[in-house]
């Protein structure tokens, strides 16, 4: 009999919930100017954005599609729909969220956890945010979160055309232009100068509708002297059909400003992920990335950490599993611009059943970042004789004045300390579980676990356990 493992006995059917379509409008599915103008009609841009959308989708049709990662080929841009309107208006109030909406997110553990442990939730259902709130103390204080519509159209609105797709930029890749193109929903928040936020904000990305792609911009300034951990949640149920998300993070961190920017996604594994995440840190600022990989049938994901002023600190840690047909690119880049800058990247990766993981770090030092220090660490485990696991390190120093370093490992369990704790009364099937836990734990223990109770499934769901 073949043996099963925890993974695959456990019920993954809340993350597959799948409600029946009742959105009130769908566009046409492919690309084109009309399609394009649509979007921003429909959404009521002011006509600065409507510009851009069209030279973004100039842009997107003039480049070519990475020559280099995971193979796009299933990903048709002729048949995805880039513009999917759910059947409600976004709310301040949970009981106006419709229904089966609302029992989605509560599944999910969303209004739980923000009565337990956030300042303030944005729900994004499909295009268009649903629900968005923020508590009234945190207001008081000055910051400002709220959706990106509401955002481009308000007394911000300045603040956002000043700032929005200046650090991403539509030429930066193929998938960065589509975005300026089609984007639709996320959030907007600012932190004014030296106010510290003590819990966290979060919001949830959840895409529902077949053969659709989802491409919200979040966009968020930490002020001089200010603090902010934002969480980012995703997820999708699965289709036989592909989806796309091609989202865009935008993060400004001020002088002696911090920011954590705490991601799990758990997209659906005919998901093509090509978000582009970006931060800029000005002098003695600090950005934490905190990421969890865990969905998708492809992912590219490298967030990148700009130090341009003296002094200014990244710290990237992440955890990616790679399953059966799951190809997943994931890595960061860090730019040393600024001097007696510093980066750390500490990244785990778990691969069984076939999962390709590849890690890819780009250390960029510029000739002004005199004693700036920067250190890659990347571990990769695969659980069985047919996964495959890369790293694919990249450095570019340009002073003699640096200090830089990397290391990966790449290895299996050790049969010799499956043996050890079988010896003590573990089974095998636990003994292998404690190790692969043991392996992800000084990462996973990073992620905001205590926020949202699939966030506690998930790393339950693809790692207690997962033993090939």
């Amino acid at each position: 009999m073949e043996e099963k493992t925890y993974v695959d006995d456990i019920d993954r059917s809340i993350y597959d919930i799948k409600n029946d379509e009742k959105d009130v409008y769908r566009i046409q599915e492919g690309l084109a100017p009309e399609i394009v103008t649509e979007i921003s009609r429909k959404k009521k841009d002011p006509s600065w954005m409507e510009i851009f959308r069209l030279q973004s989708l100039q842009i997107y049709n003039r480049m070519k599609e990475p020559d280099w990662g995971p193979s796009l080929e299933g990903l048709d841009m002729e048949h995805i729909v880039t513009y999917v309107r759910p059947n409600t208006h976004m709310s301040g109030k949970w009981s106006d969220v419709p229904e089966e909406i609302k029992n989605t997110f509560e599944l999910l553990g969303i209004p739980q956890a923000e009565q337990k442990s956030l300042a303030g939730v944005g729900a994004q259902y499909d295009s268009e945010l649903v629900y968005h709130h923020v508590r009234e103390e945190v207001a008081a204080q000055g910051v400002v979160y709220t959706d990106m519509e509401s955002a481009l159209k308000g007394e911000y609105a300045p603040m956002v055309q000043k700032h929005f797709m200046k650090l991403v930029r539509p030429d930066d890749h193929k998938f960065a232009a589509l975005h300026g193109a089609v984007w639709s929903g996320g959030s907007f928040v600012y932190v004014p100068p030296g106010v510290s936020v003590t819990i966290p904000l979060q919001s949830y990305f959840r895409l529902n509708a077949p053969g659709a792609g989802q491409f919200e911009h979040t966009l968020i300034i930490v002020d001089e002297g200010a603090d902010l951990h934002f969480i980012e949640g995703c997820s999708a149920p699965k289709y036989n059909v592909a989806n796309l998300h091609a989202g865009c993070v935008e993060l400004y961190v001020r002088k002696n400003a911090k920011l954590r920017y705490s991601t799990i996604e758990n997209w659906s594994k005919n998901m093509y992920n090509l978000n582009t995440k970006r931060a800029v840190v000005e002098e003695g600022g600090v950005i934490e990335w905190v990421s969890g990989s865990f969905g998708s049938h492809v992912s590219c994901l490298y967030p990148m950490s700009i130090l341009k002023g003296k002094g200014a600190r990244a710290e990237f840690t992440g955890i990616t599993f790679a399953g059966k047909g799951q190809n997943l690119d994931t890595g960061a880049k860090m730019v040393h611009q600024g001097p007696n800058t510093s980066s750390f990247v500490n990244t785990k990766s778990i691969s069984k059943d076939g999962g390709v993981s590849t890690f890819r770090s780009s250390v960029v030092v510029g000739k002004d970042a005199a004693g700036s220090k920067a250190a890659v660490s990347c571990q990769s485990l695969m659980l069985d004789d047919y996964s495959r696991s890369d790293t694919i390190p990249a450095m570019d120093i340009r002073t003699p004045d640096a200090d830089v370093g990397h290391e990966a490992q790449i290895g299996r369990i050790s049969e010799e300390a499956v043996f050890y704790l079988m010896s003590r009364g573990i089974g095998e099937e636990d003994a292998r579980a404690m190790i692969v836990s043991g392996f992800a734990d000084n990462v996973s223990k990073e992620l905001p676990l205590e926020y949202a109770v699939e966030m506690n499934n998930l790393i339950q769901l693809e790692m207690k356990g997962s033993i090939g």
